[in-house]
């Protein structure tokens, strides 16, 4: 029982890994790249869905995007969710499809990304560490239920505690990785 709390405290780890690099993903780094767009919603048939659920978007050239509709219709309403949204930019819509032109990052905006990034890779860590809080606390109450020796439950949390260190460290990789890509376009 008690491997699985730690099998599960990895598990989550990953996950809060993962959701941060999708997250930097989307933050744009003067060149385009249709994940810019995956937080941006329109509505589809009265529900919330993304823009690449509902158009191809690609990108011909690094500062530009295309987004062609599934469905004309959507022209008008993918337009308007992209002026809604935060990422400043202006769509050009022809009549068949959006273009998108990315203008290139002033430094004070850089900066603000910067920012952004580091926001979220505090975040991030924060996420892991309440994991091994969990995990720490599911591993206390298994020793005072009876089901694990004070030894085994020191050696899992020092594990518990490997993995975070692991997995903070991957965090602060990709921030680090992220903030460069930022600064050096």
């Amino acid at each position: 029982m008690t491997e699985q709390i730690v099998k599960h405290a990895e598990e989550r780890m990953e996950k809060a890994v993962a959701a941060f690099r999708k997250d930097a993903a989307s933050i744009r780094a003067g060149r385009a790249t249709p994940a810019m767009l995956e937080k941006v919603t329109v509505e589809y048939y009265g529900s919330q869905m993304p823009i690449p659920q509902v158009a191809s978007v690609t990108s011909p050239e690094p500062r530009l995007l295309v987004i062609s509709p599934w469905e004309k219709s959507m022209l008008s309403e993918i337009e308007k969710a992209i002026q809604k949204s935060d990422l400043g930019l202006n769509p050009a819509n022809d009549g068949s499809v959006i273009r998108l032109v990315i203008p290139a990052l002033t430094e004070q905006r850089r900066q603000e990304l910067v920012k952004q990034v580091k926001k979220m890779a505090e975040e991030a860590r924060v996420a892991i560490r309440n994991v091994r809080r969990d995990a720490n606390d599911e591993l206390k109450k298994a020793e005072k239920n009876g089901d694990a020796s004070e030894d085994d439950v020191r050696r899992l949390m020092e594990r518990i505690q490997q993995l975070t260190d692991k997995f903070v460290g991957e965090i602060d990789k990709a921030a680090t990785g992220k903030e460069q890509e930022l600064l050096e376009v």
